[in-house]
C-alpha cells in the first residue's frame, strides 16, 4: 500500500484535482434524448462537488443529479439511446452514459473530444468511490467542509447539534464544550478542537459498559479478554492469538495500546461498528448451499416484464434494465415479443403505450450480462406473439448470439424424470416458452400450441388496440393522469401496510374513472386511432367472485374436456414455428388453465397473482406437492399497472420458485426479495427447506410441523446511532428532533407473522437507548425474514425513517450493529440468541410469558407477544407510551442502561450507581460455569398477583421453579 508521500499518489491526486477543476468551470456537451437530435447544454460540478449541474433548463435549480444517485459511469456509445441513434456521426471516445436513480436513467452525453469525455469519466467515478471508500480523499474534504474553519462559538455548536438531530442538555453541552476548548479558553472551537468535542460527545456508553464487563472495570481490553468477547458472546470459532492481534492492529487508534496489544474504547468502537461485527453473517456473501439438487428445489430470483423502466401503460423500454437486473442477481427476466417492421421482432409491452425496443438489442444485452457476478443459469421467459416468420428470427437470433450458451446436451442425458441442478447448468440459458405437441410429426415446419399463457395478462377491458401509428396524446393524457392518482395512493400505502394494494380497490379506480373520462372524449371509445375495448368490464368485481368463477370455469373445463378456458371461451391458439420450438428444453410453458395436474418436470405453469392466491387459500398442500416436482411462476396482476407489487413471502410459503416481480419499484417487496436472495452470495437461487423439497405439511397450520424443532429468536434491542429526521415528516420542516423507536416484523409462514416494537426515546436520534427485549417462535425459520424499522414517533402518526431486512438464517448471534438500507451512518444496536425449542411446553425454559399465554386462551394463529403485549398492546401493536408498573432490572439491563438524554416516554427511570452496575457483570463473568444467555424478561404485571388462587406453574424441574419465582419477585 502506498504512503502518503509516495509520489504516485501525488501525481494520482494532482490528476483527480485537474479533473474537478475542469467539471466545476463547466463543459459543453449534447445530451441525447429518445426522438431527438440532442440538446447542447452546459454541464458543471457544483462548488460542494455533490452533484451534476446544466443549464439552460426549464427545470432551474431542479436540474441536478445528486453524486450520491449515481449507479455506474460508462465509456462509448453503449447505452439504448445511442442505438436509437445509429447513424454513425457520434465517436465512441466522445460518449459516455451516466446512469442514476432507482430506475436507473440515463443521462447519455457527447462531448467535442475524446479528452474532456476522459476527463468526465475519470472525475464521477472518481467521486462516485467516495461515497463508498471511507479512506478516500472526496469523503474526508466533504466531511471536511460540512464544518466551516473558522472558529465556532458555543451557541454555533449548540445549533449544530439540533441540526444533527441531538437534545442534550445545555448544561452537558457546555461543560463538553469547555473540555475541548484547550487554546488558552478562548470561548471558540477550532477544527481540531470540534474534532475533540465530537468524539465526546459521540462515546458510546453501551460499548463503554460492554467493554468494562469484559476487561474487569478497566479502560481496555487485553487480547486474552477481547478473545473471551468473540467466542462467548460473539460465538466465532478459531478465535487465535494472532487472529486477535490481527484486529488489534487493524482497529486500534493509539499507538502505545498497539504496541501493549490493548484495545481502548475507541478501537472497540471502530471494531464493533466494522462488518465483522454487522449482523449478517459474512459468510452469506458468497455461495454456500447445495447447488446440485433439482431447479425445483430452489427459489429463482425473478422479474415481471423486466424491459419496463416504470409503469405498465406509458414507461419507456430499455434494454438496460436487463444488464441491471442481471447483475443484481436475477435469474429470469422475461421478453415479450411482438412483430415489428421490416421483419425484425420487438420488444414491448402489448396494447399498451410503452415503447419498443428491438428483440436483438435485448439478446445481446443478455449475453454480455448474464454470468458477470455468477455462472447459475439464466431463465429466458419468452412471451410469444410473433408471426411466423418473425419467429424464425427470434430463434436465429437466440442461436447466434448465445451459440453454446443454449446447449444443455450434458444436464439432458443425466435423465428426464427430474430437473438438472444449477450447477450442472452453469453459463447455460434455458428458454421459457411453448413447445410443439409431441403428436406432430418432427418434419412439421409449424404446429397450433395454447395462447392463453402469461404473455396475454391484459384483459380484454384493458387493451389499447391502435387503427393508426399516430395521435394517441389525447388518450395518453387521460391515462397518465388516472396513473398518477395511483402512483400517489401507492406512495401512501406502501408505509409498510402489507395490504395497501387491493386488486378490487386498483380495477374499480382504473376501470371506471378512466373508462369515464375516455367516454368524455369521445363516446365511442375511440380516441385518435386508439380503441379502448371495454367487454368483460365485470369479470373480477371482487376475490370472493373470482375465486367462486374460477371453480365454475375448473368444473366447465373438466367438462369440456379442456377446450375451454377459465371465462368459458373457446381456449385461443397460436401457430408456433418449429425453430422456437426447438430450442425449449427443460422449461416448458403450460397452460396455466391445466391447474395443478400432473406433468413432465418440464413443464412450467405460470400463474397471475389473483389466480395464484386463489390456489394457495384452497389447495395450498396440492400447490406444495406440485413445487416438489414442477417449477411454476407467479406473475403480477394486469391491474398492477403502477407496476406495484405483491408480497413474494405468500407464494414462497408453498414452494413458488420463480415469483416475478417489478424490478423497476422499489419498496417493501422488493427489499424483502433482495433479503431472501442475499443468503446464499446473490446469486439468485436459495435452496428450499427440507419439507418444502420432500413430504407434506400445511402452511397455513397453527403447527405446520409438529415434530420439527422451532426456533426461539430473542432480540434485545439496545440503542441507535445517527438516525436521521424522516425526509417526509410533517414536522421536520419546523427542526423538532425525532422521537424514534424500533419496530421487528417476522415474515414468514403465516402462523410466525407477526411485529413488536420498542418504547418511544423522547428527542433523540442521534443516539437513542431503548435496551428492550423482544421474543419471537418460529416454526419455520429457514422461510423467514426480520424485518427492523425504525419509527419516529409524532402526534398525528409515525413517521418512517429507515428499514433493513435480514433472512433468519443470515443472522449473526452476539452483539451486531443493523445498519439500514440506504443511509450511510445510521444503524441500531442489537443483540441476538437464537434457542431450538423442542416440545409443547419447551418455551418455558426461555419465555415465561408463554404458559400463561397458553392458560388464558390465547390464538395460536398469532405470534405470542409476552405479558405485556397481553394487557397493554392492541392487535396491531401501536406505540405504547404509557406502560405501566416498574420492572426490577436483570443483570443485562444493568450492562446498558439509559442515559440521561434517553428519556422513556411516559415510565419512570431506575437509576443505579456505574459501580454497582459494573460490579455485578464481572461477578458473573468471573463465576464458574459458561456465560448465561440473555433472557427475556417482559415488562408486565407481577405473575403471583395474575395467577394467584387461579393457576399454578407445574414444573418437574424444582430449580426453574425457583429461578421463574426469583424473576417476578
Amino acid at each position: 500500500m502506498a504512503s502518503s508521500t509516495d509520489p504516485t499518489v501525488f501525481v494520482c491526486l494532482s490528476a483527480v484535482e485537474r479533473c474537478m477543476s475542469v467539471m466545476q468551470s463547466g463543459t459543453q456537451m449534447v445530451k441525447l434524448k429518445a426522438g431527438s437530435k440532442g440538446l447542447v447544454r452546459l454541464f458543471y460540478l457544483d462548488e460542494h462537488r455533490s452533484c451534476i449541474r446544466w443549464k439552460p433548463s426549464r427545470k432551474s435549480e431542479k436540474a441536478k443529479i445528486t453524486i450520491d444517485s449515481l449507479y455506474k459511469v460508462t465509456e462509448g456509445s453503449q447505452s439504448d439511446i445511442f442505438h436509437r441513434h445509429a447513424d454513425g456521426t457520434f465517436d465512441p471516445a466522445c460518449c459516455f452514459t451516466v446512469y442514476h436513480g432507482n430506475h436507473m436513467e440515463s443521462l447519455d452525453l457527447v462531448t467535442s473530444n475524446a479528452e474532456e469525455a476522459r476527463t468526465w469519466i475519470t472525475g464521477l467515478r472518481y467521486l462516485m468511490a467516495g461515497i463508498s471508500d471511507e479512506d478516500s480523499l472526496a469523503k474526508r474534504q466533504r466531511t471536511h467542509n460540512q464544518y466551516p474553519l473558522r472558529k465556532q462559538t458555543f451557541e454555533e455548536i449548540y445549533q449544530l447539534l439540533h441540526k444533527l438531530n441531538v437534545n442534550l442538555p445545555r448544561r452537558k453541552v457546555k461543560q463538553m464544550f469547555q473540555e475541548a476548548d484547550t487554546d488558552d479558553q478562548q470561548g471558540t472551537l477550532t477544527y481540531e478542537e470540534f474534532s475533540v468535542f465530537y468524539k465526546m460527545m459521540s462515546l458510546r456508553r453501551d460499548l463503554f459498559l460492554l467493554m468494562m464487563a469484559y476487561s474487569d472495570r478497566k479502560d481496555h481490553l487485553t487480547a486474552e479478554e477481547l478473545a473471551n468477547f468473540l467466542c462467548n458472546e460473539q460465538k466465532m470459532a478459531n478465535v487465535t492469538p494472532e487472529y486477535v492481534a490481527e484486529i488489534i492492529d487493524k482497529f486500534e487508534v493509539s499507538d502505545e495500546n498497539k504496541q501493549r496489544g490493548v484495545m481502548g474504547i475507541e478501537g472497540f468502537t471502530s471494531f464493533m461498528r466494522s462488518p465483522t461485527c454487522d449482523i449478517f453473517n459474512p459468510l452469506h456473501h458468497e455461495v454456500n448451499q447445495d447447488m446440485e439438487q433439482p431447479l425445483c428445489n430452489y427459489f429463482i430470483a425473478s422479474s415481471h416484464n423486466t424491459y419496463l423502466t416504470g409503469d405498465q401503460l406509458l414507461s419507456h423500454s430499455k434494454t438496460d434494465m436487463y444488464a441491471w437486473v442481471l447483475q443484481s442477481g436475477c435469474r429470469c427476466v422475461e421478453v415479450d415479443c411482438w412483430d415489428g417492421p421490416d421483419g425484425e421482432p420487438m420488444v414491448q409491452h402489448g396494447y399498451t403505450l410503452t415503447s419498443k425496443i428491438p428483440f436483438k438489442s435485448v439478446i445481446e444485452t443478455i449475453n454480455k450480462y448474464a454470468f458477470i457476478n455468477n455462472q447459475y443459469p439464466v431463465i429466458l421467459s419468452i412471451e410469444n406473439h410473433c408471426s411466423i416468420q418473425q419467429q424464425k428470427k427470434i430463434a436465429q437470433y437466440l442461436r447466434e448470439i448465445f451459440g453454446d450458451k443454449l446447449d444443455v446436451g450434458d444436464a439432458l442425458s443425466r435423465g428426464s424424470k427430474t430437473l438438472p441442478s444449477p450447477h450442472s447448468l452453469q453459463g447455460k440459458i434455458l428458454i421459457k416458452g411453448k413447445r410443439l405437441p409431441a403428436y406432430l410429426s418432427a418434419d412439421a415446419e409449424e404446429g397450433e400450441v395454447s395462447d392463453d399463457d402469461s404473455a396475454d395478462e391484459i384483459e380484454d377491458d384493458f387493451k389499447l388496440k391502435s387503427s393508426n401509428g399516430n395521435g394517441n396524446h389525447q388518450v395518453e393524457s387521460h391515462i397518465r393522469k388516472k396513473l398518477d392518482s395511483l402512483l400517489k395512493e401507492s406512495r401512501i400505502g406502501d408505509k409498510e401496510d402489507t395490504d395497501s394494494f387491493s386488486i378490487r380497490a386498483l380495477l374499480r379506480a382504473t376501470h371506471q374513472g378512466l373508462q369515464k373520462n375516455l367516454r368524455q372524449v369521445q363516446p365511442q371509445g375511440n380516441v385518435k386511432g386508439c380503441t379502448w375495448s371495454r367487454r368483460h368490464s365485470k369479470s373480477r368485481l371482487s376475490c370472493q367472485s373470482v375465486d367462486k368463477e374460477e371453480d365454475s370455469q375448473e368444473r366447465s373445463e373438466r367438462d369440456a374436456g379442456g377446450q375451454f378456458n377459465r371465462a368459458g371461451r373457446k381456449r385461443k391458439t397460436m401457430k408456433l414455428s418449429r425453430d422456437l420450438s426447438n430450442l425449449v428444453v427443460f422449461t416448458n410453458s403450460v397452460a396455466s388453465q391445466e391447474c395443478l395436474n400432473e406433468g413432465t418436470p418440464g413443464d412450467v405453469l405460470s400463474f397471475s397473482e389473483t389466480r395464484a392466491q386463489s390456489l394457495v387459500n384452497h389447495r395450498a398442500e396440492q400447490f406444495l406437492a406440485f413445487n416438489q416436482k414442477q417449477l411454476s411462476r407467479i406473475y403480477p396482476s394486469a391491474y398492477r399497472i403502477d407496476s406495484s407489487n405483491f408480497n413474494p413471502q405468500f407464494y414462497w410459503n408453498v414452494g413458488c420458485q420463480l415469483v416475478a416481480l417489478n424490478y423497476q419499484t422499489e419498496g417493501r417487496m422488493m427489499q424483502l426479495n433482495r433479503s431472501k436472495f442475499m443468503v446464499n452470495g446473490g446469486i439468485g437461487y436459495v435452496l428450499k427447506p427440507p419439507p418444502m423439497c420432500k413430504g407434506s405439511f400445511n402452511p397455513f397450520s397453527d403447527d405446520p410441523l409438529p415434530a420439527y424443532p422451532k426456533k426461539q429468536l430473542i432480540l434485545k434491542i439496545i440503542s441507535g446511532q445517527q438516525l436521521p429526521k424522516p425526509p417526509d415528516s410533517m414536522l421536520g420542516d419546523r427542526g423538532e428532533i425525532i422521537d424514534p423507536f424500533v419496530e421487528v416484523e417476522i415474515i414468514g409462514l403465516p402462523v410466525d407473522c407477526c411485529k413488536e416494537q420498542t418504547r418511544v426515546v423522547d428527542d433523540n436520534g442521534f443516539n437513542p437507548v431503548w435496551e428492550e427485549a423482544l421474543s419471537f417462535t418460529l416454526h419455520m425459520a429457514e422461510v423467514a425474514l426480520v424485518r427492523f424499522l425504525v419509527w419516529d414517533h409524532d402526534p398525528i402518526g409515525r413517521d418512517f425513517i429507515g428499514q433493513r431486512t435480514v433472512a433468519f438464517s443470515s443472522l449473526m448471534p452476539g452483539y451486531r450493529h443493523v445498519y439500514l438500507e440506504g443511509l450511510t451512518e445510521a444503524s441500531i444496536f442489537v443483540h441476538v440468541s437464537v434457542h431450538d425449542v423442542y416440545g409443547k411446553w419447551s418455551p418455558l425454559v426461555l419465555n415465561p410469558s408463554f404458559t400463561i399465554m397458553h392458560f388464558l386462551g390465547s390464538n395460536k394463529g398469532h405470534q405470542l407477544r409476552g405479558i405485556r403485549g397481553l394487557f397493554n398492546r392492541s392487535s396491531k401493536s401501536s406505540v405504547d407510551t404509557n406502560s405501566g408498573g416498574l420492572r426490577k432490572r436483570s443483570i443485562s439491563d444493568h450492562l446498558l442502561r439509559r442515559t440521561a438524554s434517553a428519556p422513556a416516554k411516559g415510565r419512570k427511570k431506575t437509576k443505579m450507581a456505574l459501580s454497582e452496575s459494573v460490579a455485578s457483570i464481572s461477578e458473573q463473568k468471573n463465576g464458574k460455569g459458561p456465560r448465561a444467555p440473555l433472557i427475556h424478561r417482559p415488562i408486565s404485571m407481577p405473575l403471583d398477583r395474575l395467577l394467584q388462587g387461579q393457576l399454578s406453574l407445574c414444573s418437574p424441574d424444582k430449580e426453574q421453579n425457583k429461578e421463574f419465582d426469583q424473576l417476578e419477585e
